[in-house]
C-alpha cells in the first residue's frame, strides 16, 4: 500500500521531483534549495516581475552530461516556453548523431529551434501575428566530462567562481559574449553588418536600441526584424519598419566557447539580465562562496532585490508587497541557477551517473 502510494506520489510530481531538493515558493518567487546533478549539486530560483512569467529555465543532467538553460523572453512568454520545450531535445538528438557534443551540435540546436520557432510563427501569422514580436534571450551551458561549452544570444550571462591560489578567494570570470545594444562592440558589429543603415541603432530615452525598439542584437524569434514577410500589416504600426528588410536584422547565430574546467573552478553561476542589472559578477560570485551551497539561487535573487529596494529609496519589505506587473516597474523577472563543480564526480564514469530533469514553474 505504502510502495503504491509513493509511486503515486511521483507520478503526480514528475520530473521535477527526488534528488534530495528542497522545492518551495514564496509569493512571487520560485526555488529549488538544494539538488544534486552529474557533476555536483545545484541551486535554481526564478522571480517573477511581469504580469507574465517571461523567464524560463532548465537542467538536464545524466550519462549525456549536463545541460543548463536560461531563456530571458520579451513581449511574451511564447518564446523562451517553445525554447525549452524543444532546444534541448533538439540538442539530444544532435549529440546522439555525432556521438558527442561540440560546438557545431550545439549551434545546430539553436538553428534547429529558431527555424521551428519561425515555422510556429508562419502557422500563427493569420489570426496571431503578434507572435512575429515575441522573443527570447538564449544562454545555455554543457559540461560533458571536463569540457565546458558556453552558447549565448542576448544579454543573459555566466560567471565562474574560481579560486586565487590560497587566499581564500574567488575570483569572478565572466564566460558569456553578450549582445546588447548599449555595448559599443555590439553597435560596431550592426553598423558594419548594416553599412547602408545609419538607423540600425538608434539612442532612444538615453538607452541604445536596434532600429529604436529592442536592446539585444541576437535572440531566438523576433521575426519581425529577420523576414520582411512578418514586417507588414496586420502586425501593429509600432513594430513596423519603413526601410526595405533586404536582411535579417537581428541574428539567431550563439556565440560559443568551450573551455576545461580546472580544479580550482569551484561555480558557475547563470542568470538572465534581470539580475546582473543590480548585481556585479564579484559580488555574485562572494555571496555564493561566502555561504552555504544550499539556497545560493534565492540568496543571489534576495540581493539583487534589495539592491533594487536600494535603488528606489525603499525598504526591501515593502518592495516585497508589490505584485506582478507593478513589479515590473522596480526590476524584471529574474532567472538563477548556480552549479557547483565537485571535481571527484565530474571524473567518474558518466554512465552511472542519474538522469534528471528539472524546469522551473511556469507560472508563480
Amino acid at each position: 500500500m505504502f510502495g503504491a502510494l509513493m509511486k503515486f506520489l511521483s507520478l503526480c510530481l514528475g520530473p521535477n521531483s527526488g534528488n534530495g531538493a528542497e522545492e518551495g515558493r514564496e509569493g512571487l518567487l520560485w526555488f529549488r534549495d538544494i539538488g544534486g546533478y552529474a557533476g555536483g549539486d545545484f541551486s535554481m530560483a526564478v522571480i517573477q516581475a511581469n504580469q507574465v512569467l517571461e523567464d524560463q529555465s532548465q537542467i538536464e543532467s545524466g550519462p549525456f552530461g549536463t545541460f543548463v538553460g536560461v531563456y530571458d523572453g520579451h513581449g511574451g512568454p511564447e518564446t523562451a516556453r517553445y525554447i525549452c520545450d524543444n532546444l534541448f531535445r533538439h540538442f539530444r538528438e544532435f549529440s546522439s548523431e555525432e556521438q558527442g557534443v561540440s560546438s557545431d551540435v550545439i549551434r545546430r540546436a539553436f538553428m534547429e529551434t529558431e527555424e521551428g520557432f519561425t515555422s510556429l510563427v508562419s502557422e500563427l501569422w493569420p489570426g496571431r501575428p503578434q507572435m512575429a514580436t515575441v522573443g527570447s534571450c538564449c544562454l545555455v551551458g554543457v559540461i560533458r566530462e571536463r569540457t565546458l561549452y558556453v552558447a549565448n544570444l542576448g544579454d543573459s550571462r555566466v560567471v565562474l567562481g574560481r579560486r586565487v591560489g590560497n587566499t581564500g578567494e574567488v575570483a569572478a570570470v565572466q564566460l558569456s559574449t553578450e549582445h546588447n545594444a548599449n555595448m559599443e562592440a555590439v553597435r560596431q558589429e550592426l553598423k558594419a553588418m548594416h553599412p547602408n543603415d545609419p538607423q540600425v541603432v538608434v539612442l532612444k530615452h538615453g538607452v541604445w536600441r536596434v532600429k529604436g525598439i529592442i536592446q539585444v542584437s541576437r535572440c531566438i524569434g523576433d521575426v519581425y526584424l529577420k523576414h520582411a514577410q512578418y514586417n507588414r500589416e496586420p502586425l501593429n504600426g509600432k513594430f513596423r519598419i519603413p526601410e526595405p528588410m533586404n536582411m535579417p536584422i537581428l541574428s539567431a547565430n550563439p556565440s560559443i566557447i568551450s573551455l576545461t574546467l580546472q580544479p580550482s573552478d569551484s561555480f558557475l553561476i547563470f542568470a538572465s539580465d534581470g539580475l546582473w542589472e543590480h548585481l556585479s559578477n564579484q559580488k555574485a560570485v562572494d555571496i555564493v562562496h561566502n555561504h552555504p551551497h544550499a539556497g545560493s539561487a534565492r540568496r543571489l535573487i534576495k540581493a539583487a532585490l534589495q539592491e533594487a529596494a536600494r535603488k528606489r529609496e525603499m525598504r526591501y519589505s515593502d518592495l516585497k508587497k508589490i505584485d506582478r506587473k507593478v513589479r515590473r516597474h522596480f526590476h524584471d523577472d529574474i532567472t538563477v541557477i548556480v552549479l557547483f563543480i565537485n571535481h571527484d564526480m565530474l571524473s567518474r564514469s558518466m554512465v552511472e551517473a542519474p538522469v534528471i530533469s528539472v524546469r522551473s514553474a511556469l507560472e508563480h
